[in-house]
């Protein structure tokens, strides 16, 4: 199959696109560097001439509230016209668990967004919805950083690999479209603050984690289960101790 990934270049992106060409799949990376802009709209339609699925893992440049709502409701209104004039029958698009129970934020109420109209759209879909990647984790500790000190609440969290989110999106973008969503996530279960104690401890960074049910986790106040997946869930297979050793190696 011809499968236009939006966002092929970036973290996520350009693993699907090698996974799907493993396959044996003609896989496109669309993105800005590409000449494919879904914002803008410029090169999209040439891009998705002839495409039977496409895959949308493109993430906003900006999280201001304005600017995140703008991106991915503009975007996606542009990639679901021009999937409707070529005959792509299926959109997969990649959100969050929990995206639902997020709506404080207002990343995640333009996520809420973007899937309202991949629901309301006529082109038959999926929206995987994955957990927290463990390339994050650095990015986690930064924005709960004061100081020299880290605090998180104790939400449970089910964190995966980049690779395994990738072959996730795969395994749906080569599959009949489900028309509702599936979630994803890791083999492992972990508390949000252990978990990011232990990836700085790992590192020798100095920062101490300090355990608060009242900080805030990227402007949110999660409860304890808030981000993880429901019991029926994907699982991948990569464990984190096994992928930070490799990083680390």
């Amino acid at each position: 199959m011809k499968i236009v990934v939006i966002g092929g270049t970036g973290l996520i992106g350009s693993k699907l696109v090698s996974k799907l060409s493993e396959e044996g799949h003609e896989a496109v990376a669309a993105s800005p560097n590409s000449g494919v802009n879904s914002v803008t709209g410029e090169g999209v339609r040439e891009a998705l001439e002839d495409a039977q699925v496409v895959v949308d893992v493109s993430n906003s440049p900006d999280w201001d509230d304005d600017a995140v709502m703008h991106f991915f409701e503009t975007s996606t209104r542009n990639l679901l016209e021009a999937e409707a004039t070529a005959g792509v029958g299926h959109h997969v698009a990649l959100s969050v668990v929990g995206t639902e129970r997020l709506s404080e934020s207002g990343y995640f109420r333009a996520k809420i967004a973007q899937e309202e109209l991949i629901r309301g759209s006529s082109i038959p879909y999926s929206i995987v919805h994955a957990t927290q990647f463990f390339e994050f984790m650095k990015s986690i500790a930064a924005a709960a950083t004061d100081g020299n000190t880290v605090r998180l609440p104790p939400a449970l969290i089910r964190p995966m690999a980049a690779d395994d989110v990738a072959g996730a999106l795969a395994r749906v973008a080569t599959s009949p479209p489900l028309n509702g969503t599936v979630e994803v996530g890791g083999p492992e279960q972990f508390r949000l603050d252990e978990l990011i104690r232990g990836a700085l401890q790992a590192r020798n960074d100095p920062r101490e984690v300090v355990t608060d049910p009242e900080a805030r986790y990227f402007g949110i106040a999660p409860g304890e289960r808030t981000l993880l997946p429901a019991d029926d869930a994907r699982l991948g297979q990569i464990r984190y101790e096994d992928w930070s050793n490799r990083v680390t190696a």
